[in-house]
């Protein structure tokens, strides 16, 4: 007998699920079994996602979301609930960079910055807590940064929220232990997506040659290799971890 996939009957909302590495991670998700609701501020591109979930064999629905409101992200949990009757998984992947030195950074850009990689994490997390917490049984993956551990010029916003996600994670998967739900985060490397191609450019030889020097495994990760990490936190395997941040990033931070 065939054993049924590892997330089979549960449901899962990835934020920053339009491209890179929140496509990914709902297609591996839904491979795995989940039916996914992806989330995203660009339309179109949820609506690729959501039918690549569906070629997978499951069901998905498409909710633009700005994950700064946290009204809307509301609306998010409502609607995934409405449409697939549960809430098992939480990725909370949505997330900018801005890079420049921080004498050129002014307050608004702070701003912009924190309240999405930071404050979109916040709101996903509490607008779910009540589902998770009554059903006693939950999954949240947060997506931090390799650039939490390590520092680089240009990304000290980015790196400050991306740190900060990781003490949440640690933070929150205490506080709800209690109540069965596993909290935990990815830390990703750089991988080969749109939001890095500009440093891997042709325009950057000298830079993408200086980054890919600071990788042991001498390569940027591919997107499709987020995912089996991804549904093993989402999974029952992990039932025993919580507040942890893997990372994966071909052993930048272990270098």
């Amino acid at each position: 007998m065939t054993a049924p996939p590892a997330l089979a009957g549960k449901v899962a909302i990835v934020t920053g699920g339009s491209r890179g590495l929140g496509r990914s991670i709902a297609i591996a998700l839904a491979t795995a079994g989940a039916d996914v609701a992806v989330a995203a501020r660009s339309k179109a591109d949820l609506e690729e996602t959501a039918g690549l979930v569906e070629r997978a064999g499951r069901r998905a629905i498409a909710v633009p979301t700005d994950v700064t409101s946290y009204a809307e992200v509301e609306r998010l949990i409502e609607a995934t609930r409405s449409a697939f009757g549960r809430l098992d998984v939480l990725v909370n992947n949505s997330g900018v960079a801005k890079v420049q030195p921080l004498v050129e950074w002014r307050p608004d850009d702070w701003r912009a910055v924190v309240d999405v990689n930071l404050g979109g994490v916040f709101n996903g997390c509490r607008a779910a807590a009540p589902y998770f917490i009554a059903q006693r049984a939950g999954k949240v993956i947060n997506i931090s940064s390799m650039l939490a551990a390590v520092g680089l010029s240009g990304y000290t916003i980015y790196s400050a929220t991306k740190g900060a996600i990781i003490a949440f994670t640690r933070t929150l998967g205490v506080e709800w232990a209690r109540h069965n739900v596993q909290v935990n985060a990815i830390a990703p490397g750089w991988f080969a997506t749109d939001m890095s191609a500009p440093a891997f450019g042709p325009e950057n030889p000298k830079v993408a040659e200086r980054l890919l020097r600071d990788i042991p495994a001498r390569r940027t990760g591919r997107p499709d290799e987020i995912g089996p990490l991804a549904v093993y936190l989402a999974s029952s395997a992990s039932d025993f971890m919580t507040g942890q941040t893997l990372f994966l990033d071909g052993g930048h931070t272990a270098g």
